[in-house]
């Protein structure tokens, strides 16, 4: 089977719509290339160093390249990608040059070429992201590890908006919590939770392929008993109150359910927001204050930001 490489060059802020949109045409994959990854510096013990090729990286903006296979839909299913994330600016987001390239792979070149982006990566004080591929001793006797399966486009689990949040529960979670995962995707968050000591996760999403995804990720990891994965959008038809609420989501979307997440904390729990562009920081954060939330700690790395706000 052929397939075909989409590969879209936007800015840092429209890699999370830009890839939901290539998810929701079907795509089988996405590789973010972003030539930041050449200077960023990386804390010891948080990850490894890789020998990246600056050929492989743009010289403004990042790289999106998803997989799409070659049928007699092909063309039509790209120009309305190239719609989809045109009307990305009527919501206020930059996609920079949005410069698109199709190019063809063959599925065995496409099958293994995408895994080399994808390593064993310890992101925080106790976790460690492994893929299901590959062999991973743990180096310490309290470190967690989530295995996870990226398929279906949501990703590996080290972007940093992924990273904050996944930091944001370790000082937040305590055993026995109760925890609600909006816009749960991959299920990474669900399953950091459930290894925190939760006695109870929901993990929400309005895509059926991410709920089988969150599913799947939640069975790898054996916490499946924990996380109960449902199709909702945001937090309504959701009753009773959690002592977390963790949301990966764009600020736009944030904004909308910063009241309902108030109503559905007990007093003195967390929410814990994340898929924000430096750019919207305000934005997110007089949200949260107008609906009665106290700001505890604001976490940013690279042009993101993460913020843990408490119910008073």
């Amino acid at each position: 089977m052929k397939w075909s490489e989409i590969c879209i060059q936007t800015t840092n802020e429209a890699i999370e719509p830009v890839s939901n949109i290539l998810h929701e045409a079907g795509a089988s994959g996405v590789v973010i290339e972003d030539p930041f990854e050449l200077v960023k510096e990386r804390e010891e013990q948080f990850g490894e160093i890789y020998q990246l090729n600056p050929d492989d990286y743009p010289r403004e903006g990042v790289l999106v390249k998803a997989y799409l296979p070659v049928n007699s839909f092909l063309g039509e299913t790209v120009e309305e990608i190239k719609e989809a994330i045109r009307n990305l600016t009527t919501f206020d987001i930059d996609i920079g040059a949005n410069k698109v390239t199709i190019s063809e792979v063959h599925e065995e070149e496409w099958a293994t070429a995408w895994k080399k982006y994808y390593n064993p990566v310890k992101i925080s004080e106790r976790f460690t992201i492994v893929p299901t591929w590959e062999q991973y001793t743990p180096v310490s006797s309290d470190e967690l590890i989530i295995e996870l399966d990226p398929g279906m486009a949501f990703g590996t689990g080290t972007h940093p908006t992924t990273v904050m949040c996944i930091q944001a529960l370790e000082r937040t979670v305590k055993p026995g919590d109760t925890v609600i995962d909006v816009g749960t995707g991959s299920g990474v968050l669900s399953v950091a939770a459930a290894l925190l000591g939760s006695k109870q996760v929901l993990a929400l999403d309005l895509d059926e392929v991410a709920v089988q995804s969150a599913i799947l990720n939640t069975k790898l990891n054996k916490v499946h008993e924990i996380v109960t994965v449902r199709k909702g959008n945001l937090l309504e038809e959701v009753s009773g109150e959690a002592d977390v609420i963790v949301a990966n989501i764009l600020a736009e979307v944030i904004v909308r359910f910063t009241e309902d997440a108030y109503n559905r904390i007990k007093k003195g729990g967390y929410f814990i927001t994340s898929g924000i562009i430096n750019l919207k920081k305000q934005l997110v954060k007089d949200s949260l204050i107008k609906d009665g939330f106290e700001i505890v700690e604001i976490l940013t790395m690279e042009d993101w930001v993460a913020f843990i706000a408490k119910k008073k």
